[in-house]
């Protein structure tokens, strides 16, 4: 590969161009909010609200962290393309891991330092 191709993110075989004719036919808001909701449900279960919320097995916060201000760069960043509707849902899930995972903290952190409040804001 020289330096002028870009790698392709379709896998290549059988069914490569069923795929990318299939991709081509959703809406970027689609696939915007798609790749939010994988993210808010990752972060959700490394937050540790998933089902086994006694044993905390799934509770990873540095995890979650990672995982919330990735979701609110991108919610920030999309938020005037996607339309208000899908935005408003986007930014209340948003807000509400953001506040589960202060809940979940063992130690605060400082005003504004939360994950993504870079991005949204200071969260309360």
């Amino acid at each position: 590969m020289n330096d002028n191709t870009i790698p392709s993110i379709i896998p290549e075989g059988d069914g490569s161009a069923d795929a990318l004719r299939d991709i081509s036919e959703v809406a970027a808001v689609e696939i915007i909010t798609s790749a939010c909701v994988h993210l808010m449900s990752a972060a959700a279960v490394k937050v540790g609200l998933a089902e086994d919320e006694e044993s905390g097995q799934y509770q990873d916060l540095a995890e979650a962290r990672k995982l919330i201000i990735s979701l609110a760069g991108l919610v920030t960043a999309a938020s005037p393309e996607i339309g208000g509707e899908h935005a408003r849902s986007l930014r209340d899930g948003l807000r509400s891991l953001q506040l589960a995972f202060a809940e979940a903290l063992p130690y605060p952190d400082a005003p504004g330092e939360g994950p993504g409040e870079k991005y949204t804001g200071r969260v309360s």
